[in-house]
């Protein structure tokens, strides 16, 4: 029997065009196109993972770090003594963020629980304070409040000069700003003392150029007139609370404290009051601190209603305070020979005003050198121990009370 039902079957019909026969060439091409997008898809996954983990491992450890977690907390003594700083302004969670930053807590909600309700934290002032590394937050909550662990604090006293002074008749010295400033800047870390030199200090401001010190514009001539003499910064640091960086080198030191001091100044009216009395800053700042050196704050504004009428009349002010300033001394009455000394303070033999300010001069005596009382007074004496000034326009009053003051055992002589 023949198979007469696969003659009858129908035969499959084609559809589309016909295939092409792909060469050699173009199959190779094909291969390698497919190895690329494969190779691709492999690259772009890898790269999705490693986004992945990183954040996770990130988020992870900034949320731990600011909300805590397991390790939320340090234990032990720590690890090295480091110092930080409380900017002003900063909240609990600033200076934990500090904290932080600087490896002393494991994280900031840590330290902000510890410090709740403690009366020194929520009070606590702007400066540098030493604390240690790796400490529970706890202990540095417990070093910010003491007291003693604050560092890099300055106060300067009203009428203080650069370098030291000695007391001719006790012997006693007083610190100058820069002794005060390489003594604030002394820190102990990890058992060893490290301070700012005073020597540095000094050679700095003799050397270093007026605009990398700060000098304000209007100070820049006279400091540039005195060359390379440290004595040239005089007056353009302002007494005050300052707070000082340890670990800062000895022109950042200077720089901070001579502009700050400047704005102060400025703010405070200098440069109109110097426009409306015909006088540089400069100048009202060294009659400031004249004023500062010889009168009680009683008498401040009639001391310097003194100074401007002897300048007014071209009189050499003939002040104690210059002859002793360059001598690094205190005294009330001075020699012959003192006086006759050619100092650029000297103002027995130097017309008009000393070169530079002998002193920092409080806000007092500024206030007085910008608005002098009114009065035509020339000379002026202290005639006991209480402080009582007497002032006079006639030289042979003056004579008189000169005599007072040496019969109450003030002076042996005077101007």
């Amino acid at each position: 029997m023949t198979d007469d039902w696969q003659n009858d079957r129908a035969e499959p019909l084609a559809v589309g065009p016909p295939r092409q026969r792909m060469t050699r060439r173009e199959r190779a091409r094909q291969e390698r196109n497919r190895r690329r997008r494969r190779t691709t898809l492999v690259v772009a996954l890898s790269a999705l993972v490693v986004v992945v983990i990183g954040a996770v491992f990130l988020g992870s450890k900034m949320w731990h770090s600011l909300f805590g977690g397991s390790g939320d907390d340090y234990a032990g003594q720590g690890v090295n003594d480091v110092v930080i700083q409380v900017h002003d302004g900063d909240s609990t969670t600033a200076i934990g963020q500090t904290l932080r930053d600087s490896n002393v807590v494991a994280n900031v909600k840590t330290f902000v629980a510890a410090a709740d309700g403690n009366s020194a934290i929520s009070a606590i002032q702007p400066g540098f304070y030493k604390v240690r590394t790796e400490i529970p937050a706890v202990n540095a909550v417990e070093r910010l409040a003491d007291p003693a662990n604050r560092v890099g604090l300055l106060v300067i006293p009203e009428g203080r000069q650069l370098d030291d002074v000695q007391d001719v008749r006790t012997r006693a010295v007083t610190d100058g700003i820069l002794s005060m400033i390489s003594k604030a800047t002394c820190v102990d870390l990890d058992g060893a003392r490290r301070c700012v030199d005073t020597d540095d200090l000094r050679q700095t401001a003799g050397a270093a150029s007026p605009s990398e010190l700060a000098v304000p514009q209007w100070a820049t001539e006279a400091v540039d007139a005195m060359g390379s003499d440290h004595r040239r910064l005089e007056g353009l640091i302002a007494p005050g609370t300052w707070n000082i960086d340890p670990s800062a080198q000895p022109q950042e030191i200077l720089s901070t404290l001579i502009s700050t001091s400047a704005a102060q100044y400025e703010d405070g009216g200098l440069l109109s009051t110097a426009a409306a009395l015909n006088m540089s800053p400069y100048e009202i700042l060294t009659v400031a601190s004249l004023v500062q050196r010889e009168a009680k704050p009683q008498d401040f504004s009639k001391v310097a209603r003194v100074i401007y009428n002897r300048l007014a009349e071209r009189r050499t002010l003939e002040f104690d305070s210059t002859v002793n300033y360059p001598l690094d001394r205190v005294e009330v009455a001075t020699t012959d020979g003192d006086r006759g000394q050619m100092t650029p303070w000297n103002t027995y033999v130097r017309p008009g005003l000393p070169a530079t300010p002998i002193c920092s001069p409080g806000q007092p005596a500024l206030v007085a050198a910008e608005q002098p009382a009114v009065g035509d007074w020339l000379y002026f004496v202290t005639i006991d121990m209480q402080g009582t000034t007497l002032f006079t326009r006639e030289y042979e009053q003056h004579l008189a009370n000169i005599e007072l003051a040496r019969q109450n055992g003030v002076l042996d002589s005077a101007r």
